[in-house]
């Protein structure tokens, strides 16, 4: 019996370890280029529907769409515009593959990028969402400095913030654990680097 309370009070401090480290960068994870968002969307694709009335267009067949240093990959995007102007793409690839994201970070040699099984970006709230198999990194040039895995992962741009869920909607995955995976490098030139 006190080997089981040793081993759940090890669980909760290592949860609480690696809870306070994905706080610590969080702040680090942010900073987006801007300029992104005024940027117009460039889609290439094999085919497209178009809805005029309803503001949506449907690209399918290896999709490659570009925003400012934003890039994303699919085999199906669906592009809608609102009112003012935003837009809104929901990302789906080949069944058994992941959608691609990638972005730059603001005045630093960072990029950002995720796959998923889908994902979901909102230009109003400079928001992406990975869901399924969702694989989030950072890169400090080209030297891959931090990743994180689960089923759900939300990036947000302006409140410079990000989530990662293991379990979504109460279910785990079928394939893998519902738990979260994290790989936290230190900044070139902490102390902890030293």
């Amino acid at each position: 019996m006190r080997g089981l309370f040793i081993y759940s009070n090890f669980r909760a401090l290592k949860n609480f370890v690696l809870i306070f480290s994905l706080c610590l960068l969080a702040p680090t994870l942010g900073l987006a280029e801007s300029a992104d968002r005024k940027k117009p969307i460039n889609i290439e694709a094999d085919a497209l529907e178009h809805d005029e009335l309803k503001q949506v267009s449907i690209f399918t067949g290896k999709v490659l769409a570009t925003k400012g240093t934003i890039t994303m990959r699919g085999n199906r995007i669906e592009v809608r515009q609102d009112p003012d102007g935003y837009q809104y793409g929901i990302i789906k690839p080949l069944p058994g593959q992941r959608s691609f994201f990638r972005q730059k970070r603001e005045a630093v040699d960072e990029w950002i990028e995720g796959e998923g099984e889908l994902i979901e970006y909102d230009g109003k709230a400079d928001k992406v969402i990975l869901l399924g198999r969702a694989d989030f990194r950072r890169y400090r040039g080209t030297v891959l400095s931090d990743q994180m895995t689960g089923q759900r992962i939300v990036y947000e741009n302006l409140t410079d913030q990000f989530t990662v869920d293991g379990v979504v909607g109460g279910k785990k995955p079928t394939n893998g654990s519902g738990r979260i995976r994290a790989v936290l490098s230190p900044k070139p030139g902490d102390e902890a680097a030293k």
